[in-house]
């Protein structure tokens, strides 16, 4: 790995020291490629098993938590809700739900989370009974979905008072400023379920009664769930899915160095299983300052990570200082700027190397493990693969998830094709100061991200089966059934720029409906 040295001038009498210099280059993703090793008989895609511990622990022991897909999603507005945490725990990771808002709101989405039941869902199609048919256009456009709950205030814990199904209108015989309460199915005419009701139990209810939709309501009449006919056999096809000791669904929460005082012991009490301090600069007093309040006040009982860095150096830093897993990464997601701004970072690659490096003989001079998180720099799924290689315990991702349906943003049609919306918390979209805090004035002083679209991909079971079908194909070309196993087989070469322009379609003229499945 990369070396630094000093550089020693002589000043009259006195001797002087400069910057510390690299030896080598940094470099990203896109600039290694994987040779092929050895593969048995037993390396097919089936046998591959991509468990990864999340959070530290010492050898022999078992860790803590334990993720069964090394993927996690980012702490931003426009990727990780409750919705983006249900339905990445469903398929084996976790979400670190965006702590860029008010403790309350963040508390409750934990809530949310740790509330949901296999095959309940919460209902993101709600209207009152006062919008209009032109409202139920719009919100279909928005969400694609035909079946829309009618509260009296219009949002998904509201007093139930109807259902909006498309047999309800017809758009060609009825003005758009019709109410909606004048053609709803009201809720004495509807089949509802209480509070305690059971997935089997719901299961029937919609069978006998030969339902699509079940509502089910608290004793109040307020919507809780929506349970669905597909989901009953849907909700078994996860055999990944992560959940805690109480058949939990498990999440993760975003916090930042200002107030954590208060919004650690907000989402602690609203269950959340794993924190992370969300910075932009983990190399930092204030981070150390935060992971010794959650020492002092909770012990090793609160799981929290720590982060960013890109060197060895900022790695011992934060494990010393007692996080849980560290993030290496600075300016390499797809709407951060803060190099363009800043001229601080590394490229992903290298500071991923580096870092897992320091990993290693942290682990052999304590005998404590402490994981890496790649945060950053994943533009194609084979650069997913190329940082477990390269060390990397698991990966959080922005862009990835922030194109699916499940995505808090809105879906767009800009020039004729589907986009959803994406920006990063620097920019003023979001004004996340406290992710860029320096100790000084409360606002961001400039922007350290954009504001973007990205290409809208569906669901988020479809693209993440397809890419961890990639990474376990590749798994076996290296002779790996377990992450593990790819540390120590992976063997990395550097690529020259005419390598990278050969590995892509070349001398061919493409047709119009043929293009990557991850789309840049």
């Amino acid at each position: 790995m990369a070396r630094f040295k000093i550089i020693i001038t002589k000043k009259g009498n006195g001797v002087t020291s400069m910057a510390f210099y690299f030896d080598e280059p940094a470099h990203t993703f896109s600039e290694y490629l994987l040779v092929p090793g050895y593969s048995s008989e037993k390396c097919i895609p089936n046998n591959v098993n991509l468990q990864t511990p999340l959070v530290k622990f010492k050898k022999g022991e078992t860790p803590a938590l334990t993720l069964n897909i090394p993927l996690v999603s980012a702490i931003m507005q426009s990727v990780s809700d409750d919705k983006m945490a249900i339905a990445l725990s469903k398929e084996g990771g976790i979400s670190f739900i965006f702590g860029s808002q008010s403790i309350e709101s963040e508390a409750n989405m934990v809530r949310n989370v740790k509330s949901h039941r296999a095959g309940f869902v919460f209902s993101d199609s709600n209207i009152s009974p006062e919008s209009t048919l032109q409202d139920i256009m719009n919100l279909k456009e928005k969400t694609g979905h035909s079946t829309v709950a009618v509260t009296s205030d219009g949002t998904t814990n509201g007093r139930l008072e109807g259902i909006v199904t498309s047999r309800d209108y017809r758009v060609s015989r009825m003005d758009l400023n019709t109410k909606v309460r004048e053609f709803m199915t009201p809720v004495e005419k509807m089949v509802t379920a209480g509070k305690d009701t059971t997935l089997q139990q719901a299961n029937d209810i919609i069978w006998d009664n030969k339902l699509n939709t079940l509502p089910i309501i608290d004793d109040e009449g307020r919507l809780l769930y929506m349970v669905f006919r597909k989901d009953y056999a849907t909700h078994k096809e996860y055999p990944l899915e992560l959940l805690d000791g109480r058949k939990r669904h498990v999440v993760g929460a975003g916090i930042n160095t200002r107030d954590y005082a208060e919004r650690v012991p907000a989402l602690v009490e609203a269950g959340a299983d794993v924190l992370c301090i969300d910075s932009s600069e983990g190399f930092s007093a204030w981070q150390k300052i935060t992971l010794q309040w959650i020492r002092d006040h909770y012990g090793d009982k609160v799981k929290v990570g720590a982060g960013n860095v890109v060197d060895a150096e900022g790695f011992r830093f934060l494990a010393e200082a007692g996080a849980d897993f560290v993030k290496v990464g600075i300016g390499g997601g797809s709407i951060c700027i803060t190099r363009e701004q800043k001229g601080i970072g590394r490229g992903q690659a290298t500071a991923v190397i580096d870092v897992c490096k320091a990993r290693d003989e942290y682990y052999e001079e304590t005998g404590v493990y402490v994981p890496v998180c790649s945060d950053g720099g994943i533009v194609y799924d084979y650069h997913m693969t190329l940082a477990l290689a390269m060390g990397a315990d698991f990966l959080m991702l922005g862009r990835y998830f922030a194109r699916f349906d499940e995505s808090p943003t809105n879906k767009v049609n800009v020039n004729g094709s589907y986009m959803k919306e994406y920006w990063g918390e620097g920019s003023n979209r979001a004004r996340n100061w406290q992710r860029y805090d320096m100790g000084g004035a409360q606002k961001l002083s400039f922007e350290e991200g954009v504001d973007s679209y990205v290409p809208y991909a569906g669901s988020l079971k479809d693209n993440v089966t397809l890419t961890l079908a990639k990474v376990r194909s590749t798994m076996c070309n290296c002779g790996a059934l377990n992450l593990p196993e790819l540390r120590e087989k992976a063997k990395l070469t550097l690529v020259s720029a005419t390598s990278i322009v050969e590995g892509g379609a070349h001398d061919v003229i493409l047709k119009d409906n043929v293009g990557p499945n991850y789309v840049k």
